[in-house]
């Protein structure tokens, strides 16, 4: 059977996500508590992975019981942020680490996700096994990690998220939210590198493009795909769904209008 089967949600963009049992779809379509705090450079952008490998080497973690954003070193010095009242001392202290003059902002109401006009990226457990065999020094958890995904759905086909974009795809149910595909999400340079280290795994590109075209599934709308450096559904929620809650375990179901 078809269900939810991870929920993960990123507090500070860049960083790593946390895995919840459930979350609440914000009026504006996008996950409470996705990206809601990001670090802005001097010059309007926001740091990030793309930006520095550096953030490679940071492992951070979200306190469930206090709220506090935990971040470890790769020397093992540990710190603790209260982000809402600590933002000041947040930004010293990373703007220090990147050497970086950073401003920490928040966003309650859509996070700061690339694509804000959306909602969130969906991903099946069999994709993240499939791109796994693609590399002989990957993990699925590794893959997972590095494709960054909201939204995992298991009992289903690898790559079952590419039938949702394109003219006359369906639409999908989680619980009782709609998802209704947006895009096939492009990848940057971040896949490509190790979660951990940042290391550059050789030739990552290259392979991925390779196998992906040689294993496109044929019920997904080729033209619908701009190139074959893609992976994961970028999906967006109507408006009458906000304020819902999706829950680990809630069933799937193809939507045919």
């Amino acid at each position: 059977m078809a269900q939810l089967e991870r929920i993960r949600v990123y507090p500070v963009k860049g960083f790593d996500g946390v895995e919840v049992d459930a979350a609440d779809v914000l009026d504006g379509g996008t996950l409470a508590g996705d990206r809601e705090f990001a670090f802005f450079e001097a010059d309007g952008t926001v740091l990030n992975g793309k930006r520095s490998a550096l953030v490679h080497e940071l492992a951070t973690d979200m306190d469930a019981d206090s709220g506090a954003f935990v971040v470890e070193t790769p020397t093992g010095e540990t710190e603790r942020f209260d982000l809402s009242s600590e933002r000041q001392r947040a930004e010293a202290w990373f703007g220090d680490y990147f050497d970086a003059d950073l401003t920490l902002r928040r966003d309650v109401d859509l996070g700061y996700v690339d694509r804000r006009e959306m909602g969130p990226s969906v991903v099946s457990e069999r994709t993240l096994e499939a791109i796994e065999t693609w590399f002989d020094e990957l993990t699925v958890d590794g893959v997972r990690r590095r494709l960054r995904a909201n939204v995992e759905v298991s009992g289903v086909p690898a790559f079952w998220e590419d039938r949702f974009v394109g003219d006359d795809a369906p639409a999908f149910a989680v619980g009782d939210v709609r998802f209704e595909g947006v895009t096939s999400c492009g990848r940057c340079v971040v896949p490509g590198r190790d979660p951990d280290t940042g290391a550059v795994t050789p030739d990552f590109r290259a392979t991925f493009v390779e196998k992906r075209r040689e294993t496109f599934p044929e019920w997904a709308d080729e033209d619908a795909f701009q190139h074959f450096f893609t992976a994961m559904l970028i999906a967006s929620v109507p408006e009458s769904d906000g304020g819902r809650r999706l829950r680990v375990g809630d069933p799937v179901a193809v939507i045919e209008d």
